[in-house]
């Protein structure tokens, strides 16, 4: 969740398979034009991106990471599979991550599903010399109110946005009770707009492209801001302020896509056409597709049919995120002596202790309880792994594969949702051309079915050997450890966790001491620096935040000394309010139309989300490695949104970028954290400032491909599963958990439990941007995985070569953005076509090496 960032939270099965990767889950935080139905409404889990919300994710490491985006293109995203932990549960699409990761043009606009947003140029009095414009001063003449019921247009903070000049939400300002008001005022206005264009339009870029981008502009950064605000700080009062707008937000964007005078066949037939750039006609192509997916084609009935499916999926897709949601904040487990918690970490005692406190138990304590165990990740995880007692690790697991079913004792069963969601896509596939959904899908990505299907075949061939080896494996050193039962889902990650202590002498959790979130941000830092010529730090200033713990950053180029970009940093768990997973989105894109006076362009702005253990008692938020990887991972996203150099704000970034190449970036940073000076450079231990042994960096790298067969067949049934309910699913002959165990047979070693339900927490595709696409993951992991490959090459040791080839990297996958084919951009940094050889090589499933 790249995809501008989203996060679906991710449902997973917590299975923990042995490995330290993860996903990243986007959900898009607006609307990509052909995929209104989950991107418009924002509500997407990730959890991604990548980007722009490039998450939107996304996804996580040993037995962990619902990282997903998510939102993400965000925002969130050419995916290459969202990697799972050692410990990653079944059903879990790893995140933006989402990354899942968006796109920086408005989502009206956006022929892929990232959201992005734009503002208009800001004052000159506003402006700071380090580059950019003081929100604070820019919204110093707002009223003192707080967005309080009758609110006018002086004091709405999403009024303000319409037409004050800052690319920094007011994001402590924006109230549930100032939506429907500012939202509708902002639709009044766009309409105005359109009406005005639909007069006077022509086929140029001026008299089309530039107008169509200004009058969506608004609607895309306060919708996106309140999306943002929904995963992140979601309330019942929002909840209920978003969906009672959402179908008028929905609507509009149809009513541009489909509006007859807006006709970009026109410019594409006009004489000045062949003077454009490249990155003009893929805008151009990229929208006369788009208006096709969203229904411009049709007429009458069938026009009015397809909106009216677009609307219902929208609704649908928010009610699925809402109803996972709900599901994982209804469960809570008290425990209350010390035998039945045995075996858990300090870290995740503290959590459940932390929990009890916030649930009235004031005396509560990580040594003597009591404790409260809920279903968000960092605390779910922690009992997949290291709890002793059998029946607890059960009684998780059941809760978390349930969620959202008609086993779960919450109020929101998503079984029918996902029938009607696949019906109504099917229906509108149909409506549109094509066979169905899937075909739908894939004419915005570099695959078509047949090539995604035959690479995931492939993979499939080599991983489920590998994966029913491992089983086997870990059976009998389970029986060895004095197990007397057949391994289950629950047991898997507590005996692989096992497993791997003993056979790389590696723990996870002690590591967590040299991994303390500053040292790591840090090291992250240098990275970026020494790769890519620029230079990070916290800003100067820092904009309104929705939540104290959000950090604000900078991005400067190291030559001009002038600022380049900033981003926004939400690291803790918050799980009353945030969704789960890791995603990137996208705040506004870089753009030389919206450049502000005396500049040539805008600075784009990026959020990044991950859900990491917070602070407690006095200490720094120490990470797990797997939650180490996340962080790169939507890094990785946003450094595509942030480093950019296109000017046309429609494809800079990750902004019409193929959604299976928006996780290159992501999935690319991740590799980095097994290059010995990245790596020793940061983990330090966070009282005696000790380094990291060396031996246990060593251990790291050798647990790398701990059961990686395991973990890419995991993947593969989320990826074959998805692909097959959108292009032969029939529910005549069977039900959709159904196909989901007939695939799970062709990949894994472990059948599903008989209640298995994590399709009805699959947020990737039924609230996300990643229906059919999810395939995207392992895609654009062959990609990062085959760039990588070029440093190895030059020797990871040459610090000249690293550089150099650092610096090549920036100015073709970073830089170049949507304006050119990914397979092009791909070649002009590699200098040929993708090899899957670095992938297999990396997960420890090719016997050669380079």
């Amino acid at each position: 969740g790249l995809w501008t960032t989203r996060s679906v939270a991710a449902s997973f099965d917590g299975t923990m398979l042995g490995n330290s990767r993860r996903m990243s889950l986007r959900t898009p935080a607006v609307c990509s034009p052909f995929l209104l139905d989950s991107v418009i409404l924002g509500s997407v889990l990730m959890a991604l991106s990548v980007f722009a919300t490039i998450h939107l994710v996304t996804y996580p490491a040993s037995a962990y990471n619902e990282h997903v985006y998510l939102a993400r293109r965000f925002g969130a995203l050419t995916n290459s599979v969202a990697k799972f932990n050692s410990a990653m549960p079944r059903g879990m699409p790893t995140g933006v991550g989402s990354s899942q990761h968006c796109p920086s043009s408005s989502f009206l606009l956006r022929s892929t599903s990232y959201p992005s947003r734009k503002t208009y140029g800001a004052r000159r009095n506003n402006y700071i010399p380090n580059g950019g414009y003081s929100p604070l001063a820019v919204y110093s003449t707002a009223a003192s109110g707080t967005g309080t019921t009758g609110t006018t247009a002086l004091t709405n903070p999403l009024i303000e946005m319409k037409s004050v000049p800052s690319a920094f939400p007011p994001f402590d300002r924006i109230l549930a009770d100032t939506v429907v008001d500012g939202i509708k005022d902002i639709l009044k206005d766009c309409d105005d707009r359109l009406e005005d264009l639909e007069k006077n339009v022509k086929p140029t870029w001026e008299g089309l492209v530039e107008p169509l981008e200004k009058l969506s502009d608004p609607l895309e950064r306060t919708w996106g801001a309140v999306q943002h605000l929904k995963m992140v700080k979601d309330t019942d009062a929002l909840r209920e302020a978003v969906e009672s707008i959402q179908p008028e937000v929905v609507q509009m964007g149809l009513k541009i896509k489909q509006n007859k005078a807006i006709d970009f066949k026109l410019l594409k037939d006009s004489k000045e056409y062949s003077g454009y750039s490249e990155a003009r006609k893929r805008i151009v192509e990229a929208q006369i597709l788009s208006q096709k997916l969203s229904g411009g084609e049709l007429q009458g009935e069938d026009q009015a049919e397809f909106n009216r499916i677009q609307q219902r999926l929208a609704e649908l897709s928010t009610n699925f995120g809402n109803n996972v949601l709900d599901a994982t904040k209804s469960f809570s487990l008290l425990k209350t002596t010390k035998e039945e918690v045995k075996g858990l970490p300090e870290s995740a005692l503290a959590l459940a202790a932390q929990n009890a406190r916030d649930k009235g138990h004031e005396e509560a304590t990580a040594e003597n309880g009591p404790w409260v165990f809920l279903l968000d990740i960092p605390v779910y995880m922690a009992v997949q792994t290291y709890a002793e007692d059998r029946d607890f690790r059960k009684t998780m697991y059941d809760a978390f594969i349930t969620r959202a079913s008609e086993f779960d004792d919450s109020k929101g069963d998503n079984s029918d949702v996902i029938l009607e969601i696949l019906r109504l896509r099917q229906k509108k596939a149909e409506l549109l051309g094509y066979k169905h959904h899937a075909d739908v899908s894939l004419a915005t990505k570099m695959a078509d079915l047949d090539s995604a299907l035959g690479l995931l075949e492939e993979l499939r061939g080599v991983s489920l050997e590998a994966a029913q080896k491992e089983h086997k494996e870990l059976e009998e050193f389970a029986k060895a450890e004095g197990c007397t039962h057949n391994l289950e889902r629950w047991d898997v990650g507590y005996y692989a966790e096992k497993m791997r202590q003993k056979l790389y002498d590696l723990d996870e959790e002690k590591l967590r001491v040299y991994f303390s979130l500053p040292n790591v941000l840090e090291g992250l830092i240098t990275l970026i620096e020494r790769l890519f010529d620029v230079k990070v730090e916290e800003a100067s200033f820092k904009p309104p935040v929705w939540d104290e713990s959000v950090m604000f950053y900078q991005v400067t180029d190291k030559v001009s000394g002038k600022p380049k970009a900033y981003f926004y940093l939400d690291p803790y768990s918050r799980p009353a309010e945030k969704r789960g997973g890791a995603w990137m989105n996208t705040v506004v894109g870089r753009s030389s139309l919206f450049a502000p006076e005396g500049e040539d362009v805008r600075l784009p702005v990026a959020h990044m989300v991950l859900n990491q253990a917070p602070p407690v008692d006095g200490k720094p938020s120490l990470m797990k490695f797997r939650e180490v990887e996340t962080l790169f991972h939507e890094m990785g996203h946003a450094l595509q949104h942030m480093l950019t150099t296109q000017t046309e704000g429609m494809v800079a970034g990750i902004e019409n970028v193929e959604w299976d190449a928006v996780e290159q970036p992501s999935q690319f940073m991740e590799n980095w954290l097994y290059d010995e000076p990245t790596l020793m450079g940061m983990a330090q231990h966070y009282e005696t400032k000790e380094k990291l042994p060396h031996a246990e960096f060593e251990k790291i790298k050798a647990a790398r491909t701990f059961r990686a067969g395991s973990v890419m067949a995991r993947q593969i049934h989320f990826a074959m599963t998805d692909l097959l309910l959108h292009s032969e699913f029939d529910e005549s002959k069977e039900t959709p958990y159904e196909l989901d165990r007939r695939v799970a047979a062709m990949t894994e070693a472990l059948p599903p439990v008989e209640n298995d339900r994590f399709l009805n927490a699959f947020s990737h595709i039924f609230a996300g941007g990643y229906s059919a696409g999810y395939y995207s993951y392992k895609w654009a992991e062959v990609l990062s995985a085959d760039c990588f490959a070029a440093f190895e090459e030059v020797g990871l040791d040459n610090e000249e070569k690293v550089q150099e080839t650092g610096i090549r990297f920036r100015d073709t996958v970073l830089a170049m953005g949507g304006g050119k084919a990914p397979m092009e951009v791909f070649k002009a940094f590699r200098g040929r076509e993708p090899s899957t050889e670095a992938l297999l090589r990396h997960s420890g499933l090719l016997a050669t090496s380079p």
